[in-house]
């Protein structure tokens, strides 16, 4: 599987978009700061949405679609599956 997902640094925040083929590992990582870049800088850890796919192709292409929305498109994504901007990650497994 193949998940696209969008964490944020809290409800209405700074928001970022990224695609990944284990995502319980890799929102574990954002969420220890293991790599230095925007998600450490921004504090952007808690998991508000996600997509899965069986096709990376799809994946990687939903992934460039969502970053090249307008910022309300991105949030009505959300608050549509996660009005209450909970942390997903502990949902997950």
């Amino acid at each position: 599987m193949y998940y696209v997902y969008i964490l944020s640094s809290k409800r209405n925040g700074t928001l970022y978009t990224g695609v990944t083929n284990n995502l319980i590992r890799r929102v574990w990582e954002h969420k220890q700061g293991f790599y230095s870049g925007f998600t450490k800088r921004y504090n952007v850890h808690l998991l508000v949405y996600y997509e899965s796919f069986d096709n990376p192709s799809r994946a990687i292409e939903r992934e460039k679609q969502i970053k090249n929305w307008k910022r309300s498109w991105k949030l009505k994504l959300i608050e549509d599956k996660n009005a209450e901007w909970r942390d997903l990650y502990g949902s997950l497994g």
